[in-house]
């Protein structure tokens, strides 16, 4: 049985980038009869209902297996979405000069601990993001959330 989110990521992926998926994020709520496991995927085509049965039906017949988790749970498998999570050290160069919203697990030196900006990219492990005209580096270790804006 997983211990933590890691080990079903361990789990998961080699299984949806097999079927040449990306695992964008993984959310799982345990829960003794209502548990959900909750698996977001992309492609570079993007994503389309036929592309979420194929891959919970892959991830199913694993779980049934490996039984990675205690309890009754349900499995959905879902695109990102717009506002598609950043997780990676590569998702923050694909989206270079997109708009994104980054929280930090502690405050900055000034105190803050919420940033929208323009994506500028990865420099030694920090990301680099324009906020008013002025390019903040904020560590990749210390984000604790990172989305894409959608913009309209």
């Amino acid at each position: 049985m997983p211990k933590h989110a890691n080990d079903l990521w361990a789990l998961i992926e080699p299984v949806v980038t097999g079927l040449g998926y990306e695992v964008v994020d993984i959310e799982f709520r345990p829960h003794p009869r209502d548990g959900l496991l909750r698996v977001f995927i992309d492609h570079e085509s993007g994503i389309q209902m036929e592309d979420c049965e194929t891959v919970s039906r892959q991830l199913s017949a694993m779980i049934d297996v490996e039984d990675p988790v205690p309890g009754h749970f349900n499995l959905e498998v879902s695109s990102p979405g717009l506002d598609r999570p950043l997780r990676k050290a590569a998702d923050f160069e694909k989206f270079t000069g997109e708009i994104v919203k980054i929280k930090l697990n502690m405050p900055t030196i000034e105190g803050q601990r919420n940033f929208t900006g323009k994506l500028l990219g990865l420099k030694d492990n920090d990301v680099l993001l324009e906020v008013d005209g002025e390019t903040k580096y904020l560590p990749l270790g210390g984000i604790d959330k990172a989305r894409l804006v959608p913009q309209f």
